[in-house]
């Protein structure tokens, strides 16, 4: 009850609920986006156009107005590109002020829905950054301005939250690098002094790696119960739903379970961030017990699996038992491993066929009675409730 109220009360100071991107404006609606260098400001400028892109239907120009930092309208040309959206050429040489109303003028005649506009950040609060971003949003009258900050700034937050507040009239904030160990307690800080809702989290590097921010989950993972929601929603966004019941019915029937079917499983779970994308989402519990595991190994051991798999013949994923000295000397020089991975993997292979037939029927109940699966938990002891004993 205790962690429970607590959860309820952590989530209302963040925010209830899920708040949106506000697009009610006459096309090109901007979306300014500020705070300090570091904080990932263009990766998610790019982060946000693909998800305009793809769960809003909206055509998005990116532009750079940072004329300072090496390489940033570059940066953002190339992570605009990975988004599948436009991007409006800048040059250092130009003010950035400048820039944005020629982004926003070559916007509106090319029937652009959504302009937003990547600003220049400073490894500190300065009176030139707050001069240059208030006539920014001057000029160009944006209908969101979101604060970009870094989940793992601890309680530096506090300061450039004030700094941003007093200089911008912020309208959300988005929280980066939410997958850090320090599971984005900065939000408390930020939420309380802007008064903006929490729009988004980026969850991970990579160009998808941006979710709707929800306080209820975020409450949640600061205190390391998981966030078994999103990854339901993980796995609905990236398994083939109809392979996957396939595989279940050959689980359930522990027949017919080749090596092909295992590496489907290799391939889905990497398409849904590998191992340790799941493990952070897991509850702190399991979480911690994955700890003591090397994941960045068990990756690459995954990866290995691949390749030696990819050297077999149609034949032989279909019926391992083939797999004789000649044929492993060949599927190792394929894959460029030695005979003894390609031993493991077989056999590997065969404990798990092995385990799928026990697990046939009731097979599974019992199996978790022998290891105590269900002690420690009260009242299942005879089995979860609605399972047959």
């Amino acid at each position: 009850m205790l962690v429970s109220i607590v959860q309820k009360e952590l989530a209302a100071t963040i925010g209830e609920g899920v708040s949106d991107i506000n697009l009610a404006a006459q096309p090109p609606a901007v979306i300014l986006m500020a705070g300090l260098q570091g904080a990932g400001k263009t990766t998610t400028t790019a982060k946000l156009a693909k998800h305009l892109i793809t769960k809003r239907r909206k055509k998005v120009l990116t532009v750079s107005a940072d004329v300072y930092r090496p390489a940033a309208i570059e940066q953002l040309k190339t992570v605009t590109a990975q988004a599948g959206a436009e991007w409006f050429p800048s040059d250092p040489s130009q003010q950035p002020v400048a820039i944005a109303l020629a982004a926003l003028d070559h916007a509106r005649k090319h029937y652009i829905d959504v302009l937003l506009v990547d600003t220049a950040g400073r490894l500190a609060i300065d009176e030139v950054l707050m001069q240059e971003i208030k006539a920014l949003h001057a000029a160009v009258n944006p209908v969101e301005t979101l604060f970009v900050v870094d989940a793992m700034l601890g309680q530096d937050a506090v300061n450039t939250a004030k700094a941003f507040k007093e200089a911008l009239p912020l309208t959300g904030i988005v929280l980066t690098k939410t997958d850090g160990d320090s599971r984005g307690g900065a939000a408390l800080s930020v939420r309380q002094i802007t008064g903006a809702p929490i729009k988004f989290a980026g969850t991970s590097e990579k160009i998808d790696g941006l979710e709707a921010f929800d306080a209820e989950r975020h409450a949640a993972r600061i205190l390391g119960m998981g966030d078994i929601l999103a990854l339901v929603e993980q796995v609905t966004a990236n398994v083939d739903m109809e392979a996957a019941q396939k595989m279940a019915a050959k689980l359930k029937s522990g027949d017919g379970f080749d090596l092909n079917d295992f590496l489907a499983q290799i391939q889905q779970m990497k398409q849904m961030g590998g191992l340790s994308s799941l493990m952070d989402k897991m509850p702190s519990q399991l979480a911690t017990k994955a700890k003591d595991l090397d994941l960045n190994r068990a990756e690459k051991d995954m990866l290995k699996k691949q390749g030696i798999i990819h050297s077999m013949t149609p034949k032989e994923r279909s019926k391992p038992e083939l797999i004789k000295a000649t044929r492993k000397r060949r599927i190792a020089a394929g894959a460029g491993v030695q005979i003894q991975e390609v031993n493991r993997l077989l056999n590997e292979f065969a404990q798990m066929q092995d385990m799928m037939k026990k697990m046939r029927g009731g097979g599974l109940m019992k199996m978790m009675k022998k290891l105590g699966g269900m002690k420690g938990f009260p009242g299942m002891s005879g089995g979860f409730p609605g399972m047959p004993r």
